[in-house]
């Protein structure tokens, strides 16, 4: 564990205590307390972990952690925070994407460097930030060249004569009063003519039986030509050409080989990867035959989460410290259908609790995204002042409960589709309702979804 690793600001997610994890999840998701607690307390051994002498560290593994229960309950999403509390690199990918060594698809290791582009996306973004104020200057002066371009040398007269250093003098009082303009904002809709850099995406042919990744880790430090682009000329408003230019410095400015480091070190020791639907990748084999082995896909996927280095085109890069949180609903197979070193890589259970009527009305008004805040944010937008009477979201929260009971139960999901039924008519008419005010109460929630809710043939197809 590098001194990098303890400065990194993924740790500082860490800091928070798991009562303030908790806290912080409550604003977003509903109930599930006990999953809550499970990843609170995995976030905090990272913290633990990063304060351990370097000796120690190193054999102290991450608690993964395996959630088990139906869809729409929270599961995606209490990883989803927890990483973005953690200002961690995460990935969510779905187990069942992947297929064993010897068939055409996607492999287990492309998971890993799909984590590292995204931790490499990370640290750039946090190191244009730091250059900005820079790369803005220098894109300023860039402007200015071109619309104030510099006097020829010479013109005449001698380097120190007194024309020449009038003409100097009031070339750089009018590239000042230029670069009052530019910041005032008066020059935008100027045009110039710019170079910009062309993204060439060359077509190549993959041999059937081979991965894209496998071929592509360093096809680009081979042939760096095919992918540089070529450069064409444009003319642009000032106002684009002035990111262009901030975007151009900035990558100046950064050092990618450094960017690149502390991204596999991010990603090496405050990683998270959620791999969903692994029950559909559990059981034993039901038939014999060419089709591709579930088991198979579990031997494939165990390396990685035990911990194995993986050769990415930043750089080889360890696993042995990424937090691997895995999920699945389990309605056929079981936890113990995984193979029992898969199983004992996941040491922490969990299983949420299926949502019912209290915890929907909760849903829909408690959290910051909650849905019928944003429903009421967007007609705003039209002009027509959408407003929920309690009882209307109680009947809301009932209907969604006696769908999800006499059908498929598809948790908080469901509550989407109920909520576009019932809005239907107000989402269709808004552009024509600007400035006045809709009241929804139980008896125009009755009115658009009753009928269709105690039809059990008409709430399968339509809620």
């Amino acid at each position: 564990m590098s001194m990098m690793a303890l400065r990194d600001p993924a740790v500082s997610g860490g800091a928070m205590t798991p009562r303030e994890i908790v806290t912080e999840l409550d604003r977003y998701v509903v109930g599930q307390a006990k999953a809550k607690r499970a990843v609170a307390i995995a976030l905090r051994n990272r913290f633990r972990r990063q304060r351990l002498p370097v000796e120690m560290a190193e054999d102290v593994a991450p608690k993964n952690i395996l959630m088990i229960g139906p869809t729409g309950v929270g599961k995606t999403e209490i990883a989803r925070r927890l990483a973005k509390l953690a200002h961690s690199p995460f990935l969510k990918i779905e187990a069942s994407k992947f297929t064993e060594v010897g068939y055409v698809g996607r492999d287990v290791e492309s998971m890993v460097r799909d984590l590292v582009e995204i931790g490499v996306k990370m640290v750039r973004e946090e190191r244009e930030k730091e250059v900005h104020s820079r790369a803005a200057a220098a894109a300023e002066e860039r402007l200015l060249d071109l619309l104030l371009p510099p006097a020829p040398a010479g013109a005449g007269f001698g380097a120190d004569s007194h024309d020449a250093e009038l003409a100097r003098d009031q070339a750089s009082a009018t590239r000042e009063k230029l670069r009052e303009q530019l910041r005032a904002g008066k020059l935008d809709s100027k045009t110039v003519e710019i170079d910009v850099t062309q993204r060439a995406m060359p077509s190549f042919e993959v041999i059937a039986g081979s991965s894209v990744e496998e071929i592509g880790v360093n096809l680009r430090d081979m042939i760096p030509g095919m992918f540089q682009g070529k450069t064409r000329r444009r003319v642009l408003p000032v106002s684009e050409a002035r990111g262009h230019f901030t975007q151009e410095e900035a990558q100046k400015l950064i050092d990618m080989d450094g960017v690149a480091r502390a991204a596999i070190d991010r990603v090496e020791n405050s990683g998270i990867i959620f791999l969903d639907e692994i029950d559909k990748i559990a059981g034993k084999e039901g038939g014999h035959g060419p089709d591709i082995s579930r088991e198979g896909v579990q031997r494939d996927i165990l390396p990685i989460v035990e911990g194995t280095t993986v050769n990415t085109k930043h750089g080889m890069v360890r696993t042995d410290h990424v937090l691997f949180i895995a999920a699945g609903a389990f309605h056929v197979s079981k936890p113990s259908d995984l193979i029992p070193e898969l199983q004992g890589r996941f040491p922490i259970r969990v299983e949420l609790d299926a949502l019912g009527r209290d915890e929907f009305i909760r849903i829909l008004t408690e959290p910051r995204n909650a849905l019928i805040k944003q429903y009421i944010a967007l007609m705003a937008t039209e002009g027509v002042h959408l407003e929920f009477t309690p009882e209307a979201v109680a009947r809301v929260a009932e209907l969604a409960t006696l769908v999800n009971d006499r059908t498929e139960n598809i948790g908080a999901r469901r509550l989407h589709t109920v909520l576009e039924r019932l809005l239907d008519e107000v989402s269709f008419h808004a552009p024509e309702l600007d400035g006045q005010s809709i009241t929804i109460d139980p008896a125009y929630v009755d009115r658009m979804l009753a009928d269709i809710a105690k039809s059990d043939d008409l709430s399968r197809y339509i809620l």
